[in-house]
């Protein structure tokens, strides 16, 4: 039940362009397949969004360069959300492991969790 926010968010995300098609032009996104490069391209882009939006006021170039930002942050978001959901997995295998008092489970979910979660904030 704690997974259904996230997952209605993904499915939600991943409609949200197939709703305006018609409407306007669409453009490749940046790759993110793996978590540091999802990482990456979520910061980065949305550094370079928050320049154009400190602008006094925006061109119809700045509305197209966010435009065509927002699919490589749609994508990188999607990835955090996938991973994340991964993530939150593997936490409750190490409370799981915890709450058995099982040292060399707990060690090995620990590890496999911080190597993901230490990707996120370091």
């Amino acid at each position: 039940m704690k997974y259904l926010a996230p997952l209605a968010f993904a499915a939600l995300l991943a409609a949200t362009p197939a709703l305006s098609q018609d409407a306007v032009d669409h453009y490749a996104p940046q790759p993110s397949e793996a978590l540091e490069q999802a990482l990456s391209n979520f910061s980065e882009y949305n550094q370079i969004m928050a320049t154009i939006l400190a602008k006094d006021s925006l061109t119809p170039n700045d509305m197209e360069d966010v435009h065509q930002l927002s699919y490589t942050l749609e994508v990188a978001l999607a990835k955090l959300i996938a991973d994340s959901e991964d993530l939150a997995v593997r936490l409750e295998y190490v409370h799981q492991a915890s709450e058995g008092s099982n040292g060399a489970r707990l060690r090995e979910y620990g590890l496999d969790y911080l190597e993901t979660a230490q990707k996120i904030v370091p």
